[in-house]
């Protein structure tokens, strides 16, 4: 689970599994449409136009992407640490349900301080939730993987409290809603894109996570602790400091991402907000390898497999959860590939 490292051969190398994997998963997914009855070739021609066939499309999957790289990044940094948290999807309502709890506060004050409040609010509370599972796995004892999947649905059944008691807005009688953050408040588009500003701070979110997890002391000492939690601590090195602060780190990713979802396409927090980000975004950080460099370009890809659910469903009479189906093959097929990195590693050092 760690990620790639410096080591440009043995980077491309590694790449190649995960791209195998895609290929098989492709082949097998192109099976499964054709018992439903379709062409396979029209399919995946049909899943390219809806991703990439043009502008519209390209800004359609770049809308999706964002948040897939934020949640991305709460699952691939723990991973560094040796940790596996799949708390994307809950650190992301709580950091919504917090990013309209800020704005609601401060109703009065100019947008660029309700905009800080959000954007601080969001963060700190998506840290802290994923912090949690962090700090019960390096005091306690406790599974992370489990804790963090359990947060995932206790922030589920929190918002589903929230908006239809004490943040309830009276207005809204359709669908239970919370207070709105304000139009003044929301965030706008990326000039001459249809696009908001949420991809602009995923990208710059795995940037910055690339250079702290692989040119800094703080990486340098987190993937020590990976590779050797018992060395680790022979070395004098924290490992609960550690796994507390990138836990909550990524973390905040994901409450960033809650936060631009607020703030950018939502303007309130409902079962809406509830699409299973947080889930692809595990995909995502699986088949990047967890180097959140690679994230970019793989949220990217998933966006725009999400993105064509729709043209299947017109054009090819297909379910719009088709794309689920491929969502959930691509993962089996990359959990079925994970044995083959040692092997890989083991046939790279006899041929070296």
């Amino acid at each position: 689970m760690r990620a790639l490292g410096g080591n440009p051969r043995g980077a491309a190398e590694a790449l190649t599994i995960p791209a195998a994997a895609l290929a098989v998963s492709l082949i097998l997914f192109g099976i499964f449409v054709a018992l439903a009855g379709a062409d396979p070739l029209s399919v995946y021609q049909t899943i390219y136009l809806g991703a990439f066939g043009g502008w519209f499309s390209w800004q359609n999957t770049l809308q999706r992407g964002a948040p897939m790289m934020l949640t991305a990044l709460c699952t691939a940094l723990p991973a560094s640490l040796g940790l596996i948290v799949i708390g994307g999807e809950g650190a992301l309502i709580i950091g919504a349900l917090a990013t309209v709890a800020a704005a609601s506060a401060i109703p009065a004050a100019p947008p660029f301080l309700v905009l800080a409040a959000m954007l601080s609010a969001g963060m700190a509370a998506g840290g802290l939730w994923v912090a949690l599972a962090g700090g019960l796995r390096a005091y306690r004892g406790v599974n992370e993987t489990i804790v963090s999947l359990l947060l995932n649905y206790i922030a589920i059944a929190l918002m589903n409290h929230l908006v239809t008691g004490p943040m309830r807005d009276p207005a809204i009688v359709h669908r239970p809603s919370s207070w709105p953050i304000g139009e003044q408040n929301m965030i706008g588009l990326i000039p001459g894109m249809e696009v908001h500003w949420g991809l602009a701070f995923g990208v710059v979110a795995c940037l910055a996570c690339y250079v702290l997890m692989q040119h800094t002391v703080f990486g340098f000492a987190a993937r020590i602790v990976g590779g050797n939690g018992r060395a680790a601590r022979m070395a004098g090195l924290s490992v609960g400091t550690l796994t507390l602060i990138t836990c909550f780190i990524a973390g905040a990713a994901a409450g960033l991402a809650g936060m631009i979802e607020i703030a950018a396409v939502h303007g309130r927090a409902s079962s809406s907000l509830v699409v299973g980000y947080g889930y692809t975004g595990i995909l995502v950080a699986f088949l990047a390898r967890q180097n959140p460099l690679a994230v970019i370009p793989v949220a990217i890809l998933l966006g725009g497999i999400e993105a064509s659910g729709g043209l299947m469903q017109r054009w090819h009479d297909l379910p719009d959860a088709t794309v689920q189906v491929m969502r959930g093959i691509i993962f089996l097929v990359i959990l079925a590939s994970e044995p083959f990195y040692g092997r890989l590693r083991i046939f790279r050092e006899r041929t070296a």
